[in-house]
């Protein structure tokens, strides 16, 4: 890492490259893996504790990837274990939490879950970056051996390599839309076309309207189902020259090759009006819907930023406008 000695001591401007370096990652308010879950189900029962977390460090929040024994999605990264833990490059083992005194204030410790013992390992990037932890709790103090530390750290290792795997795939799993690295890469190959030969080329920009509400009054596995149908019902209006990207989170885009800014509009007022509906699992429906907008490359840009940046902004507008709509820049 550039900049310090002291790799997970970070401040400023190193600060702002861990965050970006995690963000690089597109996993914050994914829903829940396999592969992360199983780390942590593994870990609580090698090690006998009630908690098992893989926890990402955000700027200001803890959010948990995968938990084992815990029913809570994050927590604010003030005064915390995992806060604590990514400064240093070593495990942070804490046999008696009370005892350290740092972390009294943490709702881990001072509410119902009352936490005593803690071991967590950073995650560490190939370059050099503490983005999260590995880490086991109990509800009594407790000693561990060094043995025990090593496995922990080499389940760490794990879930880092876990992070890399995730990184390189092209397709995003829950929805079969492209991953954000290969969207972005397919649209600067767009722009260099679109340059050459003075084509134009447009970009939609949606969200699904109230996801967070809809992953926490119904869970997540109601919210990825409600995921795939937005976007099984996007493709069926979609050219074949026409590809979707995943952002992050209920975030999307559309690539739309050879098209003007007036189609690109009327092709994402088609998509809203379709979207929207009612949403029903069990005996229980639920309205659906979703926020647009729309950009088109400006000859002489040399990359999708500019276009794409323009296209967040329309969306945004959308959004703050009262949703279930579009708007155009």
């Amino acid at each position: 890492m550039s900049g310090t000695n002291q790799p997970g001591i970070y401040a400023g401007t190193e600060e702002r490259a861990r965050l970006e370096t995690l963000g690089s990652y597109e996993i914050l308010d994914t829903s829940p893996e396999q592969s992360f879950d199983r780390i942590t189900r593994l870990a609580r029962a090698v090690f006998d504790v009630p908690l098992a977390l893989v926890t990402l460090v955000d700027s200001d929040r803890l959010w948990f990837k995968a938990r084992a024994g815990l029913n809570i999605a994050g927590l604010p990264r003030i005064h915390s274990f995992c806060n604590e833990t990514i400064k240093g490059n070593a495990p942070l083992i804490l046999r008696d939490v009370l005892r350290d005194g740092r972390f009294d204030a943490f709702p881990l410790v001072s509410g119902d879950t009352h936490v005593r013992f803690y071991a967590g390992i950073p995650l560490t990037t190939p370059d050099g970056f503490n983005i999260g932890t590995l880490s086991v709790m109990d509800r009594e103090p407790r000693d561990i051996l060094p043995s025990q530390t090593e496995l922990l750290e080499d389940l760490a290792r794990t879930t880092v390599d876990a992070l890399e795997l995730r990184q390189l795939a092209s397709t995003d799993s829950l929805t079969g839309a492209m991953t954000r690295r290969a969207f972005i890469a397919n649209a600067e190959r767009e722009i260099s076309r679109s340059s050459r030969y003075g084509n134009p080329l447009s970009f939609i920009m949606f969200d699904l309207d109230n996801g967070r509400e809809i992953n926490e009054r119904h869970g997540h596995p109601v919210g990825d189902a409600v995921l795939r149908a937005l976007i099984k019902t996007t493709l069926t209006q979609l050219r074949t020259t026409d590809y979707l990207g995943r952002l992050g989170g209920q975030h999307f885009v559309i690539c739309l090759p050879e098209t003007f800014h007036e189609n690109a509009a009327l092709v994402a007022e088609r998509l809203c009006s379709t979207v929207a509906g009612t949403f029903t699992t069990g005996e229980t429906t639920f309205p659906v819907s979703a926020s647009f907008g729309v950009s088109t490359w400006r000859g002489g840009e040399i990359s999708s930023e500019p276009a794409l940046a323009r296209a967040e902004q329309a969306l945004h507008a959308a959004k703050q406008g009262g949703r279930n709509q579009v708007v155009s820049i």
